[in-house]
């Protein structure tokens, strides 16, 4: 077997994923010099180029490309395997670290995530917020452990599990016309001014969907992702929007009604397949998904 120096292997794939020598041997506090030369020595050893070493830029050749595939994949097993091994000692340390879309953050999320706390007061707790696609590729990149997605047909790549169907509503101030109506038409709704989350989070992924579904071109007048921000401009009448019936339940100056027909957004907890789960991430998910079905009630999926 032709690969048995660990060191050059590791040194050839921090080079060839960051396209610099420097880089690599900074992330590994050694010497340039260091790097290029045990890179050399692994490509005599193979009597394969691996790096096209560029003016500007480093870059794997074909051969190194098929390398780096490889040693990704074989990293990221020991990885997992240096994680299963510390996890095995014993105690329930470490850290969870979890995506969750704004909407959820502010009003759904903040109980579980104290009682979780209060039961593992040694857990490190680290939130991102995101929307959906962002909260994906993070997930696929390793980059987060557990994500909050909205998805009726969710990734292949990924592993998940629906713990809650939530109704979105239309969101108008209280002198508007549709406060008087039982349920709102998607025809009707998309003749009003909107306000609505920037590309990429499940409330405007959710608009473009139904915009599609009955052919009209939403009207967009504000974007924001800013939940406080768009329930003021829906007071002050500048235009409508459409939010989870658990953003609007306590707001006194706001009206929700349902779509005709009504919709339900299929909320999931996500992690990358096949990825590894310590302890930590176990009792995370363990203790969510016990803590939703005392507390939630599972609604009509989505139409």
């Amino acid at each position: 077997m032709r690969l048995t120096d660990l060191t050059a292997l590791r040194y050839f794939m921090l080079v060839a994923e960051s396209g610099s020598f420097t880089q690599a041997a900074q992330h590994q506090g050694v010497a340039q010099p260091a790097v290029s030369m045990a890179i050399r020595k692994l490509e005599k050893q193979l009597d394969t180029q691996l790096l096209d070493r560029g003016e500007k830029r480093v870059r794997p050749t074909e051969e190194g490309q098929v390398l780096l595939t490889h040693l990704q994949k074989v990293w990221q097993e020991l990885i997992y395997a240096d994680q299963a091994l510390h996890h095995m000692q014993g105690l329930l340390k470490g850290e969870v670290r979890i995506g969750i879309p704004s909407m959820l953050g502010s009003y759904y999320f903040p109980p579980i995530l104290m009682a979780f706390k209060s039961k593992y007061p040694d857990l490190q707790l680290s939130v991102y917020e995101a929307g959906t696609r962002r909260l994906q590729a993070l997930l696929l990149a390793g980059e987060l452990d557990l994500g909050v997605i909205v998805a009726d047909t969710p990734p292949t790549s990924l592993q998940t599990h629906t713990f809650l169907h939530e109704e979105m509503l239309v969101c108008v101030p209280q002198d508007h016309a549709f406060a008087a109506m039982l349920a709102v038409p998607y025809t009707e709704f998309f003749q009003e001014d909107l306000v609505l989350f920037k590309q990429g989070y499940f409330h405007r992924d959710y608009i473009e969907a139904l915009s599609k579904e009955v052919g009209i071109q939403p009207k967009i007048a504000f974007e924001t992702n800013l939940i406080p921000l768009t329930k003021a401009i829906v007071r002050q009448g500048f235009g409508i929007s459409t939010l989870l019936r658990m953003v609007i339940a306590e707001e006194a100056e706001l009206v929700g009604i349902p779509f005709d027909p009504p919709v339900y957004l299929p909320l999931s907890l996500a992690w990358k397949k096949g990825a590894y789960l310590s302890r930590a991430h176990q009792a995370f998910i363990d203790f969510m998904l016990a803590s939703t079905q005392t507390e939630s009630k599972i609604k009509p999926a989505m139409p």
